[in-house]
């Protein structure tokens, strides 16, 4: 499960039942909105789903990983797989999507993310078919998402936010903003049973839409990346609409949907 909460520990109003698409923050979050729901798609713009877009675009089979440590070395060596290194490393394939942009002869790689990745399975292990998000890759979503709301499914849309230093949550504006776009792109195609909460991103998104680079770069999120050197990560996360790419957890890797 998503949660080692007790059973019974959502209030039943903070599902967001009533409405077809949800949104919230995090992994208690999402447990909360996703029990009957079919899709869930995780948002985590800087970087884990920018990065998977671009994977997944060239041909790349991801597995994520929850932990950055010892364990995701053994765990790409089982899966023949290239591991990512930390972005502070500056060489090879890591989290950093301009990394992964430029790398040759990579088709299998594990993605440590003790956030995005964490969220993505805990959805999967709850039942729901996970869809990796971004800015990037929002309409190619929301078209995939589009008849299997026509057919009925309920939609779960999971902001990834950050952490604290404390561990606690650290709701992150570009998250807002790219659950949003999937939302807005999805209430242009016709599909408006949106929950108060969700209709909050998608509101959020809109108004930021027509200067997404520049509030991307001066966002928090975005100034720490700045700041650190790997600007050129925030610009490919601002790349709206740029990729076809819809990213589905199948097992255990996302692949291709």
């Amino acid at each position: 499960m998503i949660t080692t909460a007790p059973a019974g520990w959502i209030v039943p109003a903070h599902r967001q039942g009533e409405h077809d698409l949800r949104m919230e923050w995090g992994p208690t979050g999402a447990a909360a909105i996703a029990a009957d729901a079919e899709v869930a798609v995780v948002v985590d713009v800087l970087s884990f789903t920018t990065t998977l877009s671009v994977a997944v675009e060239r041909g790349i089979t991801v597995f994520p990983f929850r932990w950055r440590d010892v364990r995701a070395a053994s765990y790409a060596e089982e899966r023949n797989a290239v591991l990512a290194v930390g972005r502070s490393v500056r060489t090879g394939v890591s989290l950093s999507p301009a990394s992964v942009r430029t790398a040759a002869g990579v088709e299998r790689l594990v993605l440590p993310s003790p956030n995005g990745s964490s969220i993505s399975f805990g959805l999967a292990e709850d039942g729901a078919t996970v869809v990796g998000a971004c800015l990037r890759n929002r309409s190619a979503v929301a078209h995939w998402l589009a008849p299997r709301l026509a057919d009925g499914a309920r939609v779960a849309v999971v902001a990834a936010g950050e952490r604290w230093p404390d561990g606690t949550l650290r709701p992150a504006v570009e998250d807002l903003w790219g659950a949003g776009a999937v939302l807005a792109s999805l209430v242009d195609l016709g599909h408006t049973d949106l929950s108060p909460e969700a209709r909050v991103a998608e509101q959020a998104f809109r108004s930021v839409a027509d200067r997404l680079p520049l509030e991307l770069r001066d966002c928090a999120s975005g100034r720490e990346l700045v700041g650190a050197g790997f600007g050129a990560d925030v610009d490919v996360a601002a790349e709206l609409d740029t990729s076809d790419a819809v990213p589905l957890l199948r097992g255990d890797a996302f692949v291709a949907g």
